[in-house]
């Protein structure tokens, strides 16, 4: 079964998805994160300072690495997140900016200034979505999302904007929803989320839950987050 672990920015998909690997000995797709390509494709600078090219090469960057992962582990396999949030990600930068910390102050039905640039790469996000769209409808058998329920991390390296966070959310749902994709929606402690997981995918755990999150907990600080 190939299952798609989502969510928001802050939602606990990295670490539950180390700990659902372990519990239920199911392979887990590796794929560079945004900070990791940054410093081959806008060295020297932050996400809030990347021009819409270099984020485009990004998200390409990101979802060729998605897709090379997902090839070699074939048809068994938990995946941090999918090609999807990628282009959420940029497409969300069209309402509130390419740098979301300037549009802190904005309310629910406010967006930033569409100025040409903003234009047109929605219109490239437009197009990228079509591209990964059809490629999650082929890779993927369901989806576990994270609800929006844990603080946002203060790690510089994302949206400070909680807009910005709950509007990912809900395109990403959304999204789901217009492929006809199944999800279903898991959240609670670390243990409620992999009880949940093993019973929904009917697969028994292969170790403790307790020793499954030692060890994930131990792989995670080895990331680069």
């Amino acid at each position: 079964m190939r299952i798609g672990l989502t969510g928001t920015y802050s939602s606990g998909k990295t670490l539950t998805s180390l700990i659902i690997s372990e519990y239920l000995n199911l392979p887990r797709t590796e794929a560079r994160t945004m900070r990791e390509i940054l410093p081959f494709a806008a060295p020297g600078k932050t996400l809030e300072e990347v021009t819409s090219p270099q984020l485009i090469q990004m998200i390409i960057t990101r979802h060729m690495d998605r897709v090379i992962h997902e090839y070699k582990l074939k048809d068994r396999f938990i995946s941090d997140g999918c090609s999807l949030q990628e282009w959420i990600y940029g497409s969300v930068r069209v309402k509130y900016g390419m740098n979301p910390n300037q549009s802190i102050h904005l309310k629910d039905n406010e967006a930033v200034s569409k100025t040409t640039e903003l234009a047109y790469f929605e219109n490239i996000m437009s197009e990228l979505g079509k591209v990964f769209k059809r490629h999650v409808q082929d890779s993927f058998d369901l989806f576990i999302h994270l609800p929006n329920e844990l603080p946002l991390a203060k790690d510089g390296h994302r949206p400070v904007n909680e807009l910005f966070r709950s509007a990912s959310d809900e395109l990403l749902k959304d999204t789901f929803d217009e492929l006809d994709m199944k999800y279903h929606i898991i959240g609670g402690s670390l243990e409620e989320r992999a009880d949940a997981i093993a019973e929904l995918l009917k697969i028994k755990p292969v170790k403790s839950i307790q020793e499954s999150i030692k060890i994930a907990n131990q792989k995670y600080k080895t990331l680069i987050m």
